[in-house]
């Protein structure tokens, strides 16, 4: 069983910045797929942006797309989310999740992916 854990979260003032790093107790480059997904209180749980291993494919999000960027080091077996630029509506529990391999999904969509993290919160400030 492969465990994810999350760490980075925290409180920021709007246009400021946070990196999120997820921890593999496996290595990453298993993977087909890593992403990071966010839950804000009253709302379903969204992908945020993804990372496919094998040409290091990455998308995101329109909310969000030149203002977070998504990494995997597969030497540190770790998902990294830079987020810049923050604003009151990036406040969230933020997931990283894993897919060992293709399910007929797409990044953004959570059948799609094997394992998730327990989530670190962040939260913006206007």
């Amino acid at each position: 069983q492969v465990q994810l854990v999350e760490s980075g979260g925290g409180s920021v003032q709007a246009g400021g910045s946070l990196r999120l790093s997820c921890a593999a107790s496996d290595n990453t480059d298993r993977f087909f797929l890593m992403g990071w997904f966010r839950q804000a209180p009253g709302k379903e749980r969204e992908g945020v942006a993804g990372f496919y291993t094998r040409g290091s494919t990455t998308v995101y999000a329109d909310s969000v797309k030149g203002r977070f960027t998504i990494s995997l080091d597969n030497a540190k077996n770790t998902l990294y989310l830079q987020m810049d630029s923050l604003k009151p509506e990036d406040t969230a529990m933020y997931y990283c999740a894993a897919d060992l391999r293709w399910n007929g999904g797409t990044w953004h969509e959570e059948p799609e992916y094997n394992y998730w993290g327990q989530g670190t919160q962040v939260t913006v400030s206007s």
